[in-house]
């Protein structure tokens, strides 16, 4: 919602500025410029990219005009998750939650926490852990582990952003591409009245006009947009590394849950009362 009220914003504030000055909008009509710099943004984001990241790319597109984003509810639910998961471990032994891990779709535990359930990643992360813990209990494996896993994701995350943000800083130049080619057309046209030659120059001007107006004001913002959205997903991560990891290195449940709460960006956290109800809950 806010990335559809920030592309009307702009679009209203440089075409209300425009017409304020007296410009005439039939000039920046110009279907051609549109061709030339958006067809030639398009060729160069698949001569760039490969199956793996357009696809990427494709999926993680409709983020940018997503209202989703990783709230209170969001960590207080994970942390949720995590403190049944520790309890039950606590009480049952290690053991215990062998089955919860191995088949979360029908576990109790994550069948009432329907927003980590529904989010495959998160679960694959969380179990895959616990598979490891019940292995080994050397918390210094079990954070390379996590470590690791989370690089990997982040890394497959923010190809998108790069890829975007690639095409941005290609589209001024590409203005001033479908620019020269106005020009060339208007050379051809170098006895035409004034009136003709100013209309054919101010076309031609329209292509370095839309190639900095997309770059700075549209395809940039969207790519800032995914790199934010993966820094958020990150920092949920995080969240779980650190309450496991406290776990790992012998903490009881409830300072392992801190070890989370502490991890989640102040903005979001909850407090310690907040988690304490949670849990006894």
């Amino acid at each position: 919602m806010t990335a559809i009220l920030g592309i009307l914003v702009v679009v209203c504030c440089v075409a209300g500025g425009y017409w304020v000055a007296g410009g005439k909008f039939g000039v920046l009509l110009q279907p051609a410029e549109i061709l030339v710099i958006g067809g030639a943004a398009l060729g160069s984001l698949l001569i760039a990219s490969t199956k793996t990241t357009l696809s990427l790319l494709l999926s993680h597109l409709g983020d940018v005009f997503s209202g989703k984003h990783y709230g209170r509810d969001d960590y207080l639910e994970v942390l949720s998750l995590l403190a049944r998961l520790l309890i039950k471990i606590r009480r049952e032994g290690l053991a215990s939650v062998e089955n919860d891990i191995e088949h979360p779709e029908s576990s109790a535990i994550f069948s009432t926490h329907r927003r980590i359930r529904d989010d495959s990643q998160v679960v694959r992360f969380i179990c895959d852990t616990f598979r490891v813990y019940l292995v080994t209990g050397e918390p210094a494996e079990i954070e390379g582990i996590m470590h690791a896993d989370m690089e990997s994701m982040h890394t497959l995350a923010s190809l998108p952003a790069h890829n975007i943000s690639k095409v941005a800083e290609s589209l001024p130049g590409l203005g001033i591409v479908a620019a020269v080619l106005g020009v060339v057309l208007t050379m051809q046209k170098i006895t035409a009245p004034p009136d003709e030659l100013g209309h054919s120059i101010g076309a031609a001007l329209v292509g370095t006009f839309l190639g900095v107006l997309m770059c700075y004001g549209f395809v940039g913002p969207m790519a800032t947009k995914l790199e934010n959205r993966s820094q958020e997903r990150e920092a949920f991560f995080g969240v779980i590394r650190a309450t496991i990891s406290g776990t790992a290195h012998g903490a009881t449940p409830m300072i392992a849950l801190e070890f989370g709460r502490r991890s989640v960006p102040d903005f979001y956290r909850p407090t310690f009362e907040e988690m304490e109800r949670m849990i006894r809950g």
